[in-house]
């Protein structure tokens, strides 16, 4: 056995095997140049580590589940000026999640609340945070079924045990009492300990008559918006406009 293959026997027994893949790189780059040991051992230390941390980011991603990849630089900011680009580059710092507050994405359909806060949970992805995407039906959904196999409060655990929970088209109807219920329970066991992120095409003021219960709406919106960014916005559909540019550019070519 030669000396090289005893390394990479060790390095599987040490559950390194990420530095077994770029080993023969390694060594030839460090014969190459004359690297010292150090150097040598310094590469193959940094190789491991971004093995490990893009490994990292690939579960979490996997665990956020969101229904497709949306990046701030991919959003048309100039389709509507009243999104501005300042304060939403702000919020990607995710300084709001590190301080355990909310942030609340209203407007009409079609402005890019979601897109917003897609790429907004793929930032915090990429920072280390842990983020979980749900749209509300299917988090009242999930919820609902699990109270007839009594899985209730291992689900809402697994809703609360994460950095930042989005919840996607908050408010499209009345809430029933349960919905209510579960809704109440995720925001108070949230309350400065994570952040929320809540897209609606509601006004976050329209959101209290959905509520059965006014005593538990007032409750809960004085939680959910202590610490909350609001950020309301007008316009047309961004995809209705993205359809009509294409109209009008494939008929200019006609023409």
């Amino acid at each position: 056995m030669t000396h090289q293959h005893h390394l990479v026997e060790n390095l599987k027994a040490l559950r390194l095997s990420g530095l077994v893949e770029t080993l023969e790189l390694r060594l030839g780059e460090a014969q190459k140049q004359q690297l010292g040991y150090i150097d040598f051992l310094t590469l193959l230390i940094q190789d491991e580590l971004e093995r490990r941390a893009q490994s990292k980011f690939e579960r979490q991603m996997r665990k956020a589940c969101f229904p497709e990849i949306k990046t701030l630089e991919e959003f048309d900011f100039s389709f509507n000026l009243s999104i501005e680009r300042r304060r939403i580059y702000d919020l990607a710092t995710c300084r709001f999640i590190e301080k355990k507050e909310n942030l609340c994405l209203c407007g009409p359909v079609g402005v890019g609340k979601s897109h917003l806060a897609l790429a907004l949970g793929h930032e915090a992805v990429r920072r280390g945070f842990e983020v979980r995407y749900l749209t509300v039906s299917r988090l009242f959904g999930s919820l609902e079924a699990s109270r007839a196999d009594l899985s209730r409060e291992r689900l809402l655990k697994h809703y609360l045990r994460n950095d930042c929970l989005i919840i996607d088209d908050f408010g499209l109807k009345a809430l029933t009492e349960n919905q209510a219920d579960d809704f109440y329970e995720i925001v108070y066991e949230r309350y400065l300990k994570s952040s929320l992120i809540l897209t609606s095409n509601r006004t976050v003021e329209e959101w209290m008559g959905l509520f059965p219960d006014p005593l538990q709406a007032n409750s809960l919106m004085d939680r959910l918006c202590h610490n909350a960014h609001q950020l309301c916005w007008e316009g047309e559909s961004y995809r209705k406009g993205k359809t009509a540019r294409k109209t009008a550019k494939t008929r200019e070519k006609s023409s």
